[in-house]
């Protein structure tokens, strides 16, 4: 998955991201399912600069993390999106809270959880081709034999 890193950093298209791959279906109330068309802007989070919805059908809460493992978060998308990135890319939870200036605690449960979803929505089928490819490194484990 690609992170083009210019055009991710401004909120606008850090939110699209996050709606477009946490919210494949669009955005909706966690409590009634209503589409985000049938909710009104309730009011902007302090930290993050969410915009909280309430749904008109149910007036219940949510925002654009309600439903993901950034939920209670007070990351601004942008930070979020840049998290996500890091997550994939392999980088220690130590680099990302440095980058991010946030607490290695904070981005180490954010990490796990991240990670931890990632492998749970991996697929149960097996490959389709027979033929394997490994790395020497792993498979011999030291000096190859004449």
């Amino acid at each position: 998955m690609d992170f083009p890193i210019n055009d991710l950093m401004s909120e606008k298209a850090s939110t699209e991201w996050i709606l477009e791959h946490f919210h494949p279906n669009g955005l909706r109330c966690p409590h009634c399912e209503a589409a985000w068309a049938e909710a009104s802007e309730f009011r902007r989070t302090k930290k993050s600069q969410l915009i909280v919805y309430r749904c008109k059908r149910c007036q219940g809460i949510y925002n654009l993390y309600s439903g993901t493992v950034f939920a209670a978060c007070h990351l601004p998308p942008a930070e979020v999106v840049l998290l996500v990135r890091g997550v994939l890319k392999g980088e220690t939870a130590e680099t990302l809270a440095r980058e991010l200036g946030h607490s290695p605690v904070t981005i180490t449960r954010l990490r796990r959880l991240v990670l931890h979803n990632a492998t749970q929505i991996q697929p149960e089928t097996p490959l389709a081709d027979n033929v394997v490819e490994a790395d020497e490194l792993f498979q011999n484990a030291g000096e190859k034999r004449g």
